[in-house]
């Protein structure tokens, strides 16, 4: 096969250009809605890709903890074997999509107009179909990358992880050795931050997830007598001053680059580690560019869920609530000692569910290279780093010293909000923007 070093300026053939959309269709329309009950399967959508990988002369490996929920991963040799290796991942899951509300059946894969629709158009069935493309292409054209290419595609990332990453990290991290950095959703998108500023977000880091349950105790009783131990009353006070709270400003230095490089393109000189710097202040300048960043300069608590009672002239002995905590880096005591005093003496909290924050460097040789794939392809383009709001498979694969960045590129025209779309109702992705994606994630893993 032909060192990569060679074939760097080769354009990647048409044939690849329509596998992609042709493969992103194929997937959609493979229903692996996760409702989080474990009722997900995966499996056919990873045979789908296995069959095509193996298409190409690579051996993937499909694997399980519980029967349907299946992954696949797949080791592609590159030619120094001195090199470290490189995880590139995308999950086979999405989230639930009511086809009544949609204007195209979620689960059609149906091309209108250049743009193709479904759940999972952006979230992120397009990735997994990229990455298809281009090792076949690489397969037809006898190209291998300089380092090992490890290829995941994952169950369960839109619930626990724990039949996905969590599974493989735990019990298969064989198949991962050598594998230092990562890349994976959701980055390299573009962003409409006003007229003449589209800006390219490539995730360095992600907030931790702290998914809660609180517990309330209190007196059963009949619900015309006056009684003061309400469980349900001492719950709903906890949830109020939970969802009332102003979480303080903790600047990480994935969002402080980000803030510094967001603020000089708006012509703002920013420094946010100044005694007296403003954050709001800031961001309120910032336009558009703001969403990117202001759900990452604090930790957060977002009550979703109560449950409580089963008769109206009944007070129930408990009651339960959830909340959505998101936890940034090194904010972990503050944000546990935050929700023991908001809760109070009456009302008990634990995990339902936590992940890891993480963070990755913004001044490595790999974030140089992501950003100057971008900007081959989108010279226009401001690439700009930031941290998400969320979480994905990275925290897992986080378990075996991978550092992780999001990295899914679509060039995206004005008025398609990539992040409105991320479990939105009519999810989909212009055709172009699959092109983009596929030529700019092809040119990055051949120089990776």
């Amino acid at each position: 096969m032909a060192d990569v070093g060679t074939t760097e300026e080769t354009a990647l053939g048409g044939r690849a250009l329509d596998e992609v959309v042709d493969f992103t269709s194929g997937l959609i329309r493979i229903d692996t809605t996760n409702r989080g009950g474990g009722d997900c399967r995966e499996r056919p959508a990873a045979e789908y890709v296995a069959e095509r990988l193996a298409g190409a002369g690579i051996e993937p490996v499909l694997l399980e903890r519980t029967p349907g929920r299946t992954n696949v991963v797949a080791r592609i040799e590159g030619t120094d074997p001195s090199a470290d290796a490189l995880l590139v991942h995308g999950h086979l899951d999405v989230v639930p999509a009511e086809p009544d509300d949609w204007t195209v059946h979620p689960f059609s894969g149906e091309v209108r107009d250049g743009v193709l629709w479904g759940r999972g158009a952006v979230d992120m069935k397009n990735m997994d179909a990229m990455v298809l493309a281009v090792v076949r292409a690489w397969a037809r054209d006898g190209i291998r990358p300089r380092r090992d290419i490890v290829i995941a595609y994952t169950a369960d990332e839109e619930a626990s992880a724990v039949d996905g990453s969590g599974f493989l990290a735990d019990r298969h991290a064989a198949l991962f050795e050598g594998c230092t950095e990562g890349i994976g959703e959701s980055g390299a998108f573009t962003f409409h931050a006003g007229a003449g500023m589209p800006l390219y977000p490539i995730a360095a880091g992600e907030r931790g997830t702290a998914w809660l349950k609180l517990t309330a105790h209190g007196r059963a009783g009949h619900g015309s007598k006056v009684n003061r131990d309400n469980a349900v009353s001492r719950l709903a006070a906890a949830i109020a001053r939970i969802g009332d709270h102003r979480w303080p400003v903790r600047l990480t230095p994935t969002v402080r680059a980000a803030l510094t490089e967001i603020a000089a393109l708006h012509g703002i000189e920013a420094d946010p580690g100044a005694a007296d710097f403003d954050v709001d202040g800031l961001l309120g300048k910032l336009g558009p560019a703001a969403a990117l960043v202001e759900a990452t300069v604090r930790n957060s608590a977002n009550p979703t869920m109560l449950q409580a009672g089963y008769k109206v002239n009944v007070i129930p002995g408990h009651a339960t609530a959830y909340v959505d905590g998101r936890v940034l880096p090194g904010g972990e005591q503050e944000f546990r000692e935050t929700l023991d005093r908001l809760t109070g003496p009456d009302v008990d909290w634990e995990f339902d569910h936590s992940e890891v924050a993480l963070q990755a460097p913004v001044d490595s040789p790999t974030y140089a290279k992501l950003r100057a794939a971008v900007q081959r392809f989108a010279p226009e383009g401001h690439v700009v780093p930031y941290c998400m709001s969320g979480g994905t498979d990275a925290k897992q694969f986080s378990r075996l010293g991978i550092t992780g960045y999001g990295f899914s590129p679509l060039k995206l025209p004005p008025g398609f909000d990539y992040q409105a779309l991320f479990h939105g109702v009519d999810e989909r992705v212009p055709v172009d923007a699959l092109h983009f994606g596929v030529r700019v994630l092809d040119h990055y893993l051949r120089t990776a």
